[in-house]
């Protein structure tokens, strides 16, 4: 019986040896829950554009986003060349099922039907609003919202940027277009005399899309915009270790010396709250 007995100590023994290894590594950049234990692997849609990622090029950690995955990584112990980025759409990124990294960011914003079929992490930045406008335009000069509902505004359908100019600035006859292309045409041709954007978005388009257009207000964060966050596949186990390491240069400042350094307007911007 006795010999009987030290059998099974002895198989117990053998299996929580086989186990503890594993359980130790966790949340370390070996944890054997990563796509590939000792990498980050990361998703970004290519191309990658600005504010987020600068130079369509997130291995040089130039960029909001990009900079943003590389402070996270440190944080967890990962050396620079540790972390490995892979191509994904957006469409990609969203869809449920399994996926072939760690998580996603180009800016994912968190939505419940999203939730449904993903999992997020904490929310890492929520933007403030912009009107995009063309200098000469009456918007230039609005200082209410009642002065914005004066003028001609152009959205893309389907967006929160439909649901707020509709919501929140109270405008019920925006023209509607297919896509932001659609509406920043209708801007340059002066079809519309204004449309609005999350700040990062205005602050590139304003650069590149449309130039000759300026940042005219800026406006209260969408009510009903949770935010931008890292997507996981759904209940993806490292999840609270990776919000740990978000918490940490949260809380460190790092994230607002990013925000400031790549997602902030000219100080000189109005600001309309009403």
């Amino acid at each position: 019986m006795a010999q009987k007995h030290n059998v099974i100590v002895a198989g117990l023994l053998a299996a929580i040896a086989l186990v503890m290894p594993a359980v130790a590594q966790e949340n370390t950049p070996n944890d054997p829950r990563l796509f590939t234990p000792g990498k980050l692997t990361v998703s970004t849609s290519e191309p990658s554009y600005p504010p987020w990622v600068l130079d369509n090029n997130p291995e040089a950690g130039e960029g909001f986003e990009a900079a943003l995955v590389y402070a996270l990584a440190e944080q967890l112990g990962f050396k620079r060349d540790d972390v490995v980025w892979v191509d994904v759409t957006f469409d990609g990124a969203i869809a449920p099922g399994p996926k072939n990294y760690d998580f996603s960011i180009q800016q994912i914003s968190v939505t419940p039907d999203r939730a449904k079929v993903a999992t997020f992490s904490d929310v890492y930045y929520q933007s403030d609003k912009a009107v995009i406008a063309l200098p000469d335009s009456t918007v230039a000069s609005a200082k209410s919202f009642a002065d914005l509902k004066q003028a001609r505004w152009g959205v893309a359908v389907g967006t929160t940027d439909f649901d707020y100019v509709t919501n929140v600035l109270g405008i019920d006859n925006a023209a509607v277009y297919d896509d932001q292309a659609g509406v920043f045409q209708a801007l340059q041709g002066g079809q519309i005399d204004a449309t609005i954007a999350a700040l990062p978005t205005a602050l590139y388009a304003t650069a590149v899309q449309v130039p000759e257009a300026k940042i005219t207000a800026l406006l209260p964060k969408d009510p009903k915009d949770e935010g931008l966050a890292l997507l996981f596949a759904s209940g993806n186990p490292i999840v609270p270790w990776i919000n740990e390491g978000l918490a940490a240069i949260r809380d460190s400042g790092k994230i607002d010396e990013l925000v400031q350094k790549y997602l902030v307007a000219d100080p000189n911007i109005p600001v309309i709250n009403e």
